[in-house]
């Protein structure tokens, strides 16, 4: 579950803050897949290592076209990025955040 994957969350209005623009901007970025939540204790939360040097996780937005593309919903697309991968040995969310787009992408195309 992804809750228990994310060691640190933050609220829309942190988000908007750590990226220096409106919520309603935050809000855009998960509408277009540049940024991603998840409903905790009915509050939207951003996990926190999505967001870095003020600037949102570049590969998310690719990534989360790639695996809707493929039909995952997007509550599974979001699981998926935190589900251990046996071709990348690690999960795909990790891997993104080392800069390892491309393996990223084709453990995803697997999926189809």
């Amino acid at each position: 579950m992804i809750t228990d994957q994310v060691k640190t969350w933050v609220t829309l209005d942190q988000a908007a803050e750590q990226l220096g623009v409106s919520t309603s901007k935050v809000k855009r970025y998960i509408e277009e897949h540049v940024l991603f939540a998840v409903k905790i204790d009915k509050q939207l939360m951003i996990p926190a290592d999505i967001i870095s040097d003020k600037e949102p996780l570049s590969s998310i937005r690719g990534t989360m076209l790639q695996l809707l593309d493929l039909g995952l919903t997007e509550v599974e697309a979001i699981d998926w990025l935190y589900q251990d991968n046996d071709a990348l040995g690690e999960t795909p969310m990790s891997a993104l955040l080392k800069g390892h787009k491309a393996p990223v992408r084709r453990a995803a195309q697997a999926l189809g």
